[in-house]
């Protein structure tokens, strides 16, 4: 056998090993999200909105309702240190917006406009009550925007934890929106290893952070769902036009509004410094105008917290909406109107 032949021969036989060894990987990881889902159960209950499954987590009795909208990429789990403690108090509903969590994935647009509607749908076909306080994370920020604009009927109050800002890209540093336009273009490679099972293999998928034990069984049926990058690129390729349909919205008259933001002193280490010290600065600053979103509001700086306020400090998260609902439930207004205060 000459060498041009037996090299032919060899690199077909690499070929048909890795075919092979993803095929195995790819198949370990469809019956391992299988597998934990099949203990996991629902958490909550499923809803039909519009013909997709939707999943809602309902704890607690009282009013206002509380509802807990997560940031880009995270599922009802990320309220995980909040909700339990919150429950207490009123009835707290944490939910999974399309593509993520355990409600079903959907190929339309998914900008702030259609988010809303869902939202609205789901909380309508659950029979929740009327008026509840919204409360969201970081790209959620946006959605409460566009929820205050089309269903103010709806809200009770809305409360932003560390919640971006419509069009936030032509502000913040432009370093910073080129290592999110990579970091997005690198989401189909990433989707493809989550597909072969490579991240399965290095532990990611069953790893708890601290603090998620009790969550252990969730978090593993939850985690290295492919579809799931699907539903993130969506939201982030509708960012820009999520931006478009809020950035007029607001103000809200006198709906209570309360804002909790992270500490500009905590920098992210994964940034450049140069880079997050900027970004510190114009965040801060798009922290600070949201309390023009209403007549009545306030916020709260996180002393210590990074953007995962309900991570860092959950004892405050639970404190300051707790009050929020105390106040509204009692007709009253800030005492300290438009301020903002560390705590």
């Amino acid at each position: 056998m000459n060498s041009k032949k037996l090299l032919a021969r060899l690199g077909t036989s690499i070929v048909l090993l890795c075919l092979l060894a993803g095929m195995g990987g790819a198949a370990d990881n469809a019956l391992s999200v299988r597998h934990y889902r099949s203990i996991a159960g629902v958490p909550g209950k499923l809803y039909d909105v519009g013909g997709y499954s939707m999943h809602l987590y309902c704890t607690g009795q009282g009013s206002p309702t509380v509802v807990l909208s997560s940031g880009l990429g995270d599922d009802f789990i990320s309220w995980a240190k909040v909700q339990p403690v919150l429950s207490r108090q009123t009835r707290v509903c944490s939910y999974d917006r399309a593509g993520f969590g355990w409600s079903q994935s959907r190929h339309s647009v998914q900008d702030a406009s259609a988010i809303s509607s869902q939202l609205h749908q789901l909380l309508e076909a659950a029979g929740v009550q009327l008026p509840f306080v919204l409360v969201g994370h970081s790209i959620s920020g946006i959605y409460l925007r566009s929820y205050a604009a089309h269903y103010p009927n709806d809200l009770a109050g809305l409360v932003f934890v560390d919640g971006a800002t419509p069009l936030q890209d032509d502000r913040i540093p432009k370093a910073l929106v080129k290592l999110q336009d990579q970091q997005r273009r690198e989401m189909p490679w990433q989707k493809l290893l989550m597909t072969l099972g490579w991240y399965r293999l290095h532990g990611d998928c069953t790893s708890i952070p601290p603090g998620f034990e009790p969550y252990s069984t969730w978090i593993k049926a939850d985690s290295c769902i492919p579809s799931q990058m699907a539903a993130i690129e969506n939201e982030l390729d509708a960012e820009h036009d999520s931006g478009e349909e809020t950035i007029h919205a607001g103000p809200f008259g006198h709906l209570p509004v309360l804002i909790l933001s992270r500490d500009p002193r905590v920098l992210p280490a994964n940034w450049p410094a140069p880079v997050a010290k900027a970004n510190a600065v114009v965040w801060n600053q798009m922290q600070e105008e949201a309390k023009d979103l209403s007549s009545q509001s306030i916020r709260i700086i996180a002393k210590g917290s990074d953007h995962y306020i309900q991570d860092d400090r959950p004892e405050l998260v639970d404190r300051e909406i707790a009050s929020f609902i105390s106040m509204i439930r009692n007709h009253q207004t800030f005492p300290e109107n438009h301020s903002t205060s560390e705590r």
